[in-house]
């Protein structure tokens, strides 16, 4: 019996322009949220010597949502500023463990447009994705097959520099069977 592993499968899309203008919209969201995140910690830290927490963060995402300046990022899917506030955190806890540098500010144009949606943001049926706020689904190149009865647990889009967009499906497949000892 083999054990059970989670195996990410890339695909490309081809999204309709209202899909590219809300995705466009969620990365530049995500973005903002990381970096205001990021520069609010270091200001706790600098004044105060103080830590923050994933908590703490994510009672500011709700703060800044009630404000007039930051109200757009309502018009976006909550789930993938939320991930983007756990990656942030867990690249914290690797600082103060030293296993990394400290967390830098994404830029504009350097960085991987990315955002990360869980299994509550997006809807899986038949084969087909829709992510959250999406009317329609979206249209996968299946250059493979998924695994048998696989079910999305997190899914990342992204778009690279030249335009094109891409799926990440995380799966989890059973189908890992260990090899035998040597």
């Amino acid at each position: 019996m083999g054990e059970v592993v989670k195996r990410a499968y890339k695909y490309r899309f081809y999204p309709s322009p209202e899909q590219a203008e809300l995705l466009g919209r969620t990365f530049g969201c995500v973005r903002l949220v990381y970096n205001r995140a990021l520069e609010a910690r270091t200001r706790a830290w600098v004044v105060d010597r103080q830590r923050t927490s994933y908590v703490q963060s994510s009672g500011w995402l709700t703060e800044w949502k009630r404000t007039d300046e930051l109200a757009f990022l309502n018009e976006v899917s909550s789930v993938p500023l939320q991930q983007t506030l756990r990656h942030l955190q867990a690249g914290f806890v690797a600082f103060w463990d030293k296993r990394s540098r400290y967390p830098r500010f994404k830029s504009k144009r350097k960085s991987r447009v990315s955002a990360e949606f869980t299994r509550s943001a997006f809807r899986w049926r038949d084969g087909r994705l829709t992510l959250a706020k999406m009317s329609s689904p979206l249209d996968i190149v299946w250059s493979r097959p998924l695994p048998e009865g696989a079910e999305p647990s997190t899914v990342t889009v992204s778009r690279d520099a030249a335009g094109r967009w891409f799926v990440s499906i995380l799966v989890e497949d059973p189908a890992v069977a260990p090899l035998p000892p040597v």
